[in-house]
């Protein structure tokens, strides 16, 4: 194992034992439900928006260490961001893990490289995108939901 590789398994596992972004919030915006069947990860995130930033995300759930480590670090890497720069976070994670796309986060979102490592175990790509894909569906749902004042 590299150096490289400690580091990033150090990270992982630093984030999944991390209680910072773990439990419901009250002033949540909007909240949404994922679950993983086939390994059995299940989570509820959410989301407190001010106008088009997101103050704040938390989750609350169960799930290996590798799901909730990508939820923690998705709470740290989309608070206090505005929606375009949350979308373009979302896109770069995922793409990293599906697409092989560039693993070069600035460097405030460095930690989310050590996910990169996940492509090697095609089985727990699901696991490392479950809190992502559950905060996409929930900003398009939020997107086509009519908008209070709107005609």
């Amino acid at each position: 194992m590299t150096i490289e590789d400690e580091l990033y398994r150090e990270i992982i596992l630093d984030n999944y034992k991390s209680k910072k972004n773990r439990g419901t919030l009250e002033n949540a915006t909007l909240k949404s439900e994922g679950a993983n069947p086939s390994c059995g990860d299940e989570l509820e995130l959410f989301v407190e928006l001010d106008g088009k930033t997101i103050k704040r995300a938390t989750y609350e759930g169960a799930g290996c260490s590798i799901c909730c480590a990508s939820a923690n670090m998705l709470c740290d890497a989309v608070s206090g961001r505005d929606l375009d720069e949350v979308r373009d976070v979302l896109r770069r994670f995922k793409a990293m893990l599906l697409e092989g796309g560039d693993a070069d986060f600035p460097d405030e979102l460095s930690d989310l490289e050590a996910m990169e490592g996940v492509k090697q175990y095609p089985v727990r790509i699901k696991c490392a995108l479950l809190s992502w894909s559950t905060l996409e569906l929930m900003l398009r749902k939020n997107e086509d939901a009519p908008q209070p004042g709107a005609q």
